[in-house]
């Protein structure tokens, strides 16, 4: 053979290894998906994203890697949906609940249904999704969804019953806000981010919230009484820009579907023993005082609710969505009378 012939074979040879080493490359390449939240890194919704993002990358083998922006660093709480649906994110975990009216099947959930925990709210959460395909979410592939624990009154002076709520400015949201102001009390809207100088300003005397955020954001050393009224959750999701989704190899896609519905859960069973932990921790370190409704408060508390819920289907009629029905299947998944 020639020298030129030869030349040739090894050029041949150079670029099949070249191209073979290139496939190989691209094969062990990682893709990296951006994911927004918008709470602190230590509160759960968080906590639920670094979880996520390990078990990803666990079971693709390296092939998938997250990387995560707690805190509104990439997108703040309302921009979160849009900002996966134009791809400025491509996973996002949001609260519907704030933005009124854009998800109204979701909606729903964080009305007061006075569920026992995390776990039973997620249940019904995730049996509405299965039931009705909320066409709010059409935009967006759906990785998982869940709640957290139902909201109590942690406040400054002693809450022992409803009557005690009369003339009580507490920082609150959203339905929990329209109980309270029903029961004499004075709902104050603002971030949980804005409450502790709040209280140390004495705007607020309390909170409504999960109570998680009584260790996590430190509530229990200024507000040392709880009053356990159970008032409603707020419901999240976790969503993926849809060509991003599409984007990556079956093998992959079916992961994250897969891991989907064990994340709702684990997220559950974490977030409620967590604020079973940050009870325990306030009461050992700052003397929290836990009251429970006495049979004459849970009903006060059901009658306080029960206009909502009329609310709702009324509200809802118009984007045409059966709320009736929708709160039908809610209470078949565990709603309860407060304080049980």
């Amino acid at each position: 053979m020639s020298k030129a012939g030869v030349g040739l074979l090894g050029a041949a040879a150079g670029l099949l290894l070249v191209c073979g080493c290139g496939e190989q490359a691209q094969e062990r390449a990682a893709v990296t998906l951006r994911y927004a939240n918008f709470p602190p890194a230590a509160t759960f919704p968080c906590v639920q994203m670094e979880h996520f993002a390990k078990e990803v990358e666990a079971r693709t083998e390296g092939k998938v890697k997250i990387r995560t922006f707690p805190g509104s660093v990439l997108l703040d709480a309302k921009g979160i949906f849009d900002g996966v649906i134009n791809g400025s994110a491509d996973i996002g975990n949001f609260a519907m609940s704030y933005q009124p009216g854009r998800f109204p099947v979701t909606e729903a959930l964080d009305l007061p249904h006075f569920f026992p925990d995390a776990k039973a709210a997620t249940r019904a959460l995730e049996s509405v999704m299965d039931a009705f395909a909320p066409a709010e979410f059409k935009d967006v592939v759906v990785l998982s969804v869940f709640t957290c624990p139902p909201a109590v009154v942690m406040s400054k002076p002693p809450v022992t019953g409803v009557t005690d709520l009369k003339g009580l400015a507490i920082r609150s949201s959203g339905t929990g806000a329209e109980v309270l102001k029903r029961l004499g009390g004075t709902p104050m809207a603002m971030p949980q981010s804005e409450v502790p100088d709040a209280l140390q300003k004495g705007l607020v005397v309390g909170n409504l919230s999960s109570p998680e955020v009584l260790k996590d954001m430190n509530y229990a050393a200024t507000c040392p009484n709880v009053f356990a009224a159970d008032l409603g959750v707020i419901s999240f999701a976790v969503v993926m820009n849809k060509r991003k989704f599409e984007s990556l190899p079956e093998q992959v896609r079916e992961t994250l579907r897969a891991l989907g519905r064990e994340q709702s859960h684990w997220t559950a069973a974490y977030v409620d023993t967590h604020a079973t932990e940050a009870i325990a921790w306030g009461e050992a370190t700052h003397g929290v005082k836990v009251t429970t409704p006495s049979a004459a408060d849970r009903a006060a508390l059901r009658a306080a609710a029960a206009p909502l819920m009329e609310e709702y289907v009324e509200r809802v009629k118009a984007k045409g969505v059966d709320g009736r029905k929708v709160l039908d299947a809610i209470a078949r998944m565990g709603g309860r009378t407060p304080g049980e």
